[in-house]
């Protein structure tokens, strides 16, 4: 049994430790017949022991490491196509996969409790599926222990993350457990922090975690303690406490002590915090060399913009039942949110549909006054005898007189508007006039021919 409890490998130290209890099994049963349990839970007692003895007394785990020691850590981000950002960070024989979406920030959970929070912008969910312990097995809701490290990575993270004025989008963050030999929660708040910072969310600092050990033993009426760096699931199971430090190179963003003990001295846990800090920042240096600063955007990921309006000013862009922003979604593209502040988040596809709505929006909310010899592609809103109005912005129009008119009809004579220009027509324009009133006086801009002759011998 202690040569076994030498072996690295956790398949292979697992396949031998079920042989040695095979064995032991069936040389004993004979003489203790029916007494299955109690030499089960015999074997797991001299195994626990032997584990525990051989830390305290050789300051060796069972994969043969040191006390302070961690194990091959490896990083990648891309790991996945076609998504807004992924990574893979593995440390030993745990393998996290971190999975990053972005969308508008209507799509933020919605939180029906006492809480006064009654929405949430990161939502993180933590997979353990049963093949990353080489099981097989039901995969369906999550379990307790599944919600508590997805709760665990997301307040490690929390405290990194921009505010919805500087990344107005809701991200949603998916930690898989590929492949488990303890702590996949620390490994998930490792490949969650590269993965954020691949689908380009600005973290104010990247984020590692680790998970500390004890063991503790009565040697001569003094207890002797030893802290175990990089806990394996066995050391776990064997050890007097799991003890998850989460954080950046300065400060700890979230800590969770499980212990079997009544009581860890303060010195202990001091000590603890300080080797857990010195193995974060080697954690760390490994991720950073596989990224270090926010990425670019990914091309799949919505573009999110914003803009400030007057709260008076919503009513006119919503419009009556809505028809001015749906009009502006429809003519854009874009998917256009509204707070009770006035703020207004454009989400869209790409960067121009983004900057078309908010043009409109600001027309519409935030209206600059037009200057003599500005040009714009208007629209024909309606025509009369005398001309047609013509609307730049929205809420913005202006005449064209039919004697400017003529311009288009190559100079001729034009006894109907409508012959020239009907309405939801498109014509380029310039402001050639603004009246004491604010009223616009336009003339068209036709090609070849100055902008600024802006007189004509029918005005007389």
């Amino acid at each position: 049994l202690a040569s076994a409890l030498t072996i690295a490998g956790k398949q292979e130290r697992e396949a031998e430790l079920d042989r040695v209890k095979a064995l032991a099994a069936e040389k004993l049963l004979p003489e203790f017949e029916g007494r299955e349990k109690e030499i089960s839970a015999a074997y797991r007692s001299l195994t626990k022991q032997l584990v525990r003895e051989r830390v305290i007394k050789e300051k060796k785990r069972i994969d043969g490491r040191g006390v302070t020691d961690i194990r091959t850590l490896a990083a990648e981000v891309e790991a996945i196509p076609r998504v807004h950002g992924s990574a893979v960070f593995e440390r030993g024989e745990t393998q996290i996969l971190g999975v990053t979406t972005l969308n508008m920030l209507r799509m933020e959970q919605q939180l029906d409790t006492l809480s006064p929070v009654t929405r949430k912008r990161y939502m993180h969910n933590y997979n353990f599926p049963p093949y990353s312990t080489g099981e097989t097995g039901r995969v369906g809701s999550p379990k307790r222990r599944e919600i508590g490290h997805g709760a665990l990575a997301e307040r490690a993270l929390v405290p990194v993350l921009p505010t919805r004025e500087e990344f107005p989008y809701a991200i949603r963050q998916v930690s898989e457990a590929l492949s488990s030999n303890g702590s996949t929660s620390m490994g998930s708040v490792c490949a969650s922090t590269m993965s954020l910072l691949n689908a380009g969310v600005p973290l104010k600092a990247p984020v590692a975690g680790i998970a500390m050990g004890l063991i503790s033993q009565e040697i001569e009426g003094e207890t002797h303690y030893v802290t175990l760096t990089d806990i394996l699931g066995a050391e776990d199971a064997f050890g007097d406490m799991d003890f998850k430090v989460a954080g950046t190179k300065e400060f700890v963003t979230a800590l969770q002590l499980d212990t079997k003990l009544d009581g860890i001295p303060a010195s202990v846990l001091a000590a603890a915090l300080k080797q857990a800090r010195d193995a974060r920042l080697h954690i760390l240096d490994v991720m950073m060399e596989a990224i270090d600063t926010p990425d670019e955007m990914s091309p799949n990921a919505p573009r999110i913009i914003t803009v400030k309006i007057p709260v008076d000013k919503i009513g006119e862009v919503i419009g009556p039942k809505g028809k001015m922003i749906n009009q502006i979604q429809e003519d854009t593209g874009a998917e256009i949110t509204i707070e009770d502040d006035g703020t207004i988040y454009i989400g869209a596809a790409d960067g121009p549909a983004a900057e078309a709505a908010r043009t409109t929006i600001n027309g519409i909310a935030n209206p600059t006054m037009p200057e003599v010899g500005e040009r714009y592609l208007g629209t024909v809103v309606k025509t009369t005898t005398f001309g047609a109005f013509v609307s730049l912005l929205p809420g913005k129009d202006g005449l064209l007189h039919i004697s400017q008119i003529r311009k288009l009809a190559g100079g001729k004579r034009v006894e109907n508007v409508e012959d020239v220009l009907g309405v939801g027509a498109k014509v380029q324009v310039e402001i050639a006039e603004i009246d004491s009133r604010g009223k616009l006086s336009l003339i068209p801009v036709i090609e070849g021919e100055e902008g600024d002759d802006k007189k004509d011998d029918t005005d007389k």
